[in-house]
């Protein structure tokens, strides 16, 4: 059954919200591992390291998943917390891991049905782990309703339609850019989103005038610091350029180390992994939903075509190329600012602080970054994503914007506790 939106709070919703009293049980620490972390590790090897999905189409993937799992195991919690969708018929006796294996593994044969064998045979393993008898049955028929829900709310919600971006040689505008020429997730932008009504409320002002001062500063910057050949970029902002652009997410890595090192029972990881997740899809369809809309060259098509932009402060470079491969879809807003300001909002709030360390492994730079909290993390992309040579400033400060609009919308509605 489904739930009705709660009206809106306001927008100085404060931290608290999140991390308001839930049952002594729900608190507990998990003893042994936690189902919905290893679950995760699953989802990512179905989604990403066999289907190779896009971080964008990965993020729809992961928020059905982890939407899931939330509904179920908030439901054999006792539903503390608002459902995202449902919350099942359950007893608190059932098992919360058998739950959480049933959700997962039905929303990944649904979206991955050529990878069954797999899905079927992590299902096992984890069934296998948990004694046979009526807590084990409840809690798998928890789970498979719960993904039934999640299923039958995203059909027909856009994914993989045909849509494509408008490619023109005017100056300013979006075409395919070089290695790959190619152009791809144009779709995204018109996906229907998981609880914002309508993906267009965030819309900026735009890019920079082509004529501006400020767009000549911009352009600038990326051409001097984000060339391939740049002789003014640190190896340290190299390493943390590749970093950042590794398509195996290292925001992924360090959600479940935050689960882990916070010690997060399996209502908690639950919970924050769907606010995560959910938020994170939501802030790309809006982000993508600008691309579409402004339609907005990358830095590589501006630096080589700067002669015909109509400024006087800019000087075109024919063999200009960026450090990074361009992604194949325009560069306002940026994708990756968008997400991982959503992320920070939702951390923020979950947790209550931003001071909490993490860190995670790139095997694209071959190192591992840190940061001591979130908000570092966060001023550190919106650099990278120039460092790397295929945003401008702007395409990443007001993706930051709207990653944060997005989460507080999204966190003022959803996932709140229900006493």
């Amino acid at each position: 059954m489904a739930y009705r939106r709660l009206p809106a709070l306001t927008a100085t919703l404060t931290l608290a919200v999140t991390t308001a009293w839930v049952p002594a049980a729900a608190q507990a620490a998990p003893r042994g591992p936690n189902a919905v972390v290893l679950w995760n590790v699953n989802a990512q090897n179905e989604i990403y390291e066999v289907a190779k999905q896009s971080p964008a189409t990965a993020a729809r993937s992961f928020a059905m998943v982890q939407g899931a799992v939330y509904d179920a195991v908030n439901a054999i919690a006792g539903t503390p917390y608002e459902p995202y969708l449902t919350a099942p018929k359950s007893h608190r006796g059932y098992s919360a891991d058998a739950a959480v294996a049933a959700a997962a593994s039905g929303v990944l044969l649904s979206l991955f049905p050529a990878q069954a064998a797999t899905v079927h045979a992590q299902y096992d393993a984890a069934l296998a782990a948990i004694p046979d008898g009526w807590a084990e049955r409840g809690g798998v028929e928890v789970g498979r309703r719960a993904a039934d829900a999640m299923i039958a709310a995203r059909a027909g919600d856009g994914a993989f339609d045909t849509d494509t971006w408008n490619v023109s040689t005017a100056p300013g505008q979006w075409r395919p850019t070089p290695p790959t020429n190619a152009q791809d997730g144009a779709w995204f932008a018109d996906l229907r989103p998981f609880v914002i009504p309508d993906a267009a409320m965030f819309r900026t002002a735009g890019p920079l005038a082509l004529t501006s001062a400020a767009y000549a500063r911009e352009l600038n910057e990326v051409k001097t610091i984000g060339g391939a050949t740049s002789t003014v970029r640190t190896a340290d902002q190299t390493q943390a350029a590749i970093w950042w652009h590794d398509r195996r997410l290292t925001e992924w890595a360090m959600k479940r180390q935050l689960a882990e090192t916070r010690r997060l029972s399996t209502l908690q990881t639950a919970r924050m992994f769907a606010m995560v997740d959910i938020t994170n899809a939501d802030a790309l369809i809006a982000c993508y939903h600008e691309k579409k809309y402004w339609n907005f060259w990358r830095p590589v098509t501006a630096v080589q075509e700067a002669d015909n932009d109509g400024n006087p402060d800019t000087a075109g470079d024919p063999a200009w190329m960026p450090l990074l491969v361009t992604p194949p879809f325009p560069d306002y807003t940026s994708g990756h600012t968008c997400s991982f300001s959503a992320l920070t909002v939702t951390w923020q709030r979950f947790f209550g602080r931003d001071d909490i360390p993490m860190s995670a492994y790139s095997a694209d730079s071959g190192t591992t970054r840190s940061f001591d909290s979130f908000s570092s993390a966060l001023a550190e992309v919106v650099e990278a994503r120039i460092w790397g040579g295929i945003h401008f400033r702007a395409a990443d400060v007001q993706g930051v914007r709207i990653g944060t609009a997005t989460a507080r919308y999204v966190l003022s509605r959803e996932f709140r506790p229900r006493h």
